[in-house]
């Protein structure tokens, strides 16, 4: 029986991959493998970038997502944001008003979206700034009531998160730190968000 085609897009860094996870499943394939719907099909569209800052993003966004629409009865977006933002001498007003513009620019198109806020830097002294950076993606999203998953508060002082980090030669996770986002994303709104049910 047929069913209706909701597909994914999933722009980010090289976060949004299963680079560092011996299991090859990175934070996007444990949530999908607990995400379950008899009444539609899901398909999901990772694209990552590494280093990606927002003002790259927003370049590409509505290229990448417009030449995917053909065949699907639905789109939506997934935009996981990168912590390079401040590193790349990008303002945090800037970084606002760049995931601002997506945001509504994606609900005119009537495209539903879910963002995912950036991680911890393995290079402590770049987390203050990555902090009050996801504090104003967070009040960006929160304000056009998009859902929204912290990642920096709930892992900048985790012992698994900062022991992995540590020992990254590239700045990204491996099994543990993967599986740590997934949980954040999974009790976030996942499921809510995209209408399935949690296998």
């Amino acid at each position: 029986m047929a069913t209706k085609i909701v597909r994914v897009i999933v722009l980010g860094d090289l976060l949004i991959s299963p680079s560092g996870d011996p299991r090859g499943l990175g934070w996007l394939g444990r949530v999908l493998s607990r995400s379950f719907s008899d009444e539609q099909t899901v398909e999901v569209m990772a694209l990552p970038v590494p280093s990606e800052t927002t003002a790259q993003l927003g370049e590409r966004w509505w290229p990448e997502v417009e030449r995917r629409l053909a065949g699907a009865d639905e789109v939506r977006l997934v935009i996981a944001l990168g912590n390079t933002d401040p590193a790349a001498g990008i303002s945090i007003s800037r970084s606002r008003l760049n995931l601002a513009t997506i945001l509504d620019e994606a609900r005119k198109r009537q495209i539903e979206t879910f963002v995912i806020g950036p991680v911890p830097s393995r290079i402590e002294d770049q987390n203050p700034e990555i902090e009050h950076l996801a504090w104003g993606f967070e009040d960006v999203a929160t304000r056009r009531q998009i859902p929204f998953v912290d990642c920096f508060k709930p892992l900048v002082e985790h012992e698994g998160w900062r022991n992995e980090m540590a020992e990254s030669s590239n700045g990204i996770p491996g099994q543990v730190g993967h599986g740590l986002i997934a949980w954040l994303v999974l009790n976030r709104g996942w499921n809510e968000w995209l209408g399935v049910a949690e296998g």
